[in-house]
């Protein structure tokens, strides 16, 4: 090795230099994901971190800004003026798939500036209302995949939703803002199933489109085909179609396409083969010349899609880069409602004569930014006293009448209790409500003694989508003595969730669990659950 003198100043320097990455940490966000700011001359530019899975190949929760699970699914990340928009179907309210009974959600949007911290928009339109019921609960195949797009003509963001209770298969809807709300305008003509039955299973699995000319075009299942690809153009509103198109994209057995350009050539990727709420379908693709074809035979560049079934490719056009981001839906081993499946996000990488290279499924994922996208500062939370944070944390659902959950905390300040939350979900039909009581905790950070204060949720102020379930005890605790947070409930069918986290040790804490009921409980080492506390003084 070759020995380099770099002289007394310059060794000054690198110590000073040493010395700043040593004890001046990187902003961490609200999710504990790093930032790392990289400079090239006068440029600098941000690298988010995205985390699918935790080292053991756990699937990780992503939680909003108010540290709820974000819901919204089999849509897509568009980018808008500087800011993501995730939009997807919710499960919160309990839609399940073919069960008549079942609720339809609606569809909601989360903004973010960095694609890590995310805040909750609401839903894109009212869906509780007597039509939009009708149209889209259980008693039908139900309504999915949002897709917005901007038509710079009309200065109107542009949302195509998949029904199944008109002939063509798709409402489409209008906004003056990408969060909504959206407002319905007249059903849309495609040229495939356009005399099919209506309300059948006619045309499914949508994306839409814009090319660098404004063109719009829409990439469609034809399900009457047993599931062959349709790319469509689009008028110049982008709210119906021309009748242009191309059939038999694929051969069948497809769906979910994702339409993009990159240097002049067109991709679509799809689902290979199509299988509903399946964990680990192949992700396929195909190139062409133009959208409307010819297109190439295709290449499979994943075989599980990461545990899950490919969502959606968005371009995502920064000033330094371009950005292919490729999404999957991990489905939760095919159940009815979805509000706890996660999702694998991750940028296409493509070889020099633009083939796309083959998926490499990543726990985290390096994704640079532009200069300027600065993440959001974490705001101080008044009365905050305990926390596990929104980090890494893994689902699970077993409270029931056999198990009890416990997780105790250090109060750092003397005061009143004035708040607690806890992360929680329901699965299946659960016939009880959900209890949490407050006890002192032993030397060892178990409950002991009587309940200090204890309430019941009905089951149905629970939802389907991990949420913090928020208690007020409003009871005196003293800094430095050791509580803990019990969760139990005595319904026999489903159960109750949790969020748990066994990377990331709280250290005033710890978790534990009780069966049958009983008294005694046993301590989990090194397992957080997710929940906060909150103290006013006295």
């Amino acid at each position: 090795m070759k020995t380099v003198n770099l002289g007394f100043d310059k060794w000054k320097i690198f110590l000073v230099v040493m010395m700043y990455l040593m004890f001046c940490p990187e902003n961490i966000s609200a999710q504990s994901q790093k930032k790392v700011r990289k400079s090239s001359g006068s440029a600098k530019r941000e690298t988010a971190i995205l985390t699918n899975f935790d080292k053991n190949g756990n699937q990780i929760t992503r939680f909003d800004a108010l540290g709820n699970a974000v819901d919204a699914h089999d849509g897509e990340i568009a980018y808008f003026d500087g800011t993501y928009y995730l939009y997807g179907t919710s499960y919160d309210c309990g839609f399940a798939w073919q069960n008549k009974k079942a609720p339809f959600c609606g569809f909601k949007t989360y903004s973010s500036k960095d694609m890590v911290n995310w805040t909750d928009r609401g839903f894109l339109f009212d869906a509780q209302t007597p039509v939009w019921q009708t149209r889209c609960n259980g008693n039908t195949y139900g309504c999915f995949r949002p897709h917005v797009i901007f038509n710079k003509k009309t200065k109107r963001y542009v949302l195509w939703i998949n029904v199944y209770d008109n002939r063509v298969g798709f409402r489409v809807f209008t906004s003056e803002t990408p969060i909504g709300p959206f407002t319905e305008v007249a059903e849309p003509n495609l040229a495939v199933n356009n005399d099919s039955p209506v309300a059948g299973l006619n045309n499914g699995d949508q994306d839409t489109f814009v090319d660098d000319d404004g063109t719009a075009y829409i990439a469609y299942t034809d399900w009457r085909t047993k599931g062959t690809i349709v790319i469509e153009k689009l008028n110049a509103d982008y709210l119906s179609g021309t009748g242009e198109h191309v059939k038999t994209v694929t051969a069948g057995k497809t769906e979910a396409p994702g339409l993009f350009k990159r240097n002049g050539v067109y991709y679509v990727t799809y689902s290979d083969p199509n299988c509903g709420y399946c964990s680990g379908t192949g992700t396929s693709y195909r190139t062409a010349a133009s959208p409307l074809g010819p297109w190439s035979e295709g290449i499979k560049i994943s075989d599980k899609s990461c545990g899950g079934q490919p969502s959606f490719v968005s371009t995502i056009k920064l000033n330094s880069e371009t950005i292919f981001l490729y999404g999957s839906d991990l489905w939760n081993n095919a159940a009815r409602n979805e509000a706890l499946a996660n999702y694998y996000w991750a940028p296409l990488t493509f070889n020099e004569d633009g083939s796309i290279k083959p998926m490499t499924c990543k726990d985290t994922v390096l994704v640079t930014l532009d200069k300027g996208v600065r993440e959001r500062k974490v705001a101080t939370v008044k009365e905050l006293d305990n926390s596990a944070g929104i980090n890494g944390f893994i689902t699970k659902c077993d409270i029931a009448k056999n198990m009890q959950r416990s997780q105790s905390f250090t109060a750092t300040r003397s005061g009143n209790l004035s708040k607690v939350t806890f992360t929680t979900f329901k699965n299946g039909a659960t016939d009880d409500g959900l209890q949490i009581e407050i006890y002192q905790a032993d030397q060892s950070l178990k409950p002991a003694g009587k309940a200090l204060y204890s309430t019941i949720f009905a089951a149905d102020a629970i939802g389907w989508a991990p949420k913090n379930l928020v208690a007020t005890p409003d009871i005196k605790v003293e800094a430095g003595k050791h509580y803990a947070i019990v969760v139990k409930s005595a319904t026999m069918t489903g159960c109750y969730g949790l969020q748990y986290n066994d990377d990331a040790i709280f250290k005033g804490g710890t978790a534990a669990f009780s069966v049958n009921g009983g008294a005694v409980f046993t301590t989990e080492k090194d397992r957080t659950l997710k929940f906060e506390t909150f103290v006013k003084r006295n």
